[in-house]
């Protein structure tokens, strides 16, 4: 399965940045429902969900999904990737 990353960027309440990718899959265009699965996983980390547009969160590329992305993506739609002050 093709899965296309979505580089996220959100201030967080401290005012450091948390950088997260939101994995979904290739053919998902609709950037508002990206946008909310940011919002979505920046409510289970207790954090402000205020911002994310297409200022914070971008397309980058496609790549291979693992089968951790795959099952995520099948439960729930996306797959988180923490990276930086998450």
């Amino acid at each position: 399965m093709q899965v296309a990353v979505w580089d996220t960027y959100v201030r967080r309440r401290d005012g450091s940045v948390m950088h997260f990718d939101i994995i979904v899959p290739s053919e998902m265009r609709n950037a508002e429902t990206i946008y909310n699965f940011g919002k979505e996983y920046l409510a289970s980390k207790a954090e402000v969900a205020e911002g994310i547009s297409s200022n914070e969160c971008v397309f980058c590329h496609i790549e291979k999904a693992t089968e951790e992305m795959m099952d995520s993506i099948r439960a729930r739609g996306y797959y988180i990737v923490e990276l930086n002050n998450c």
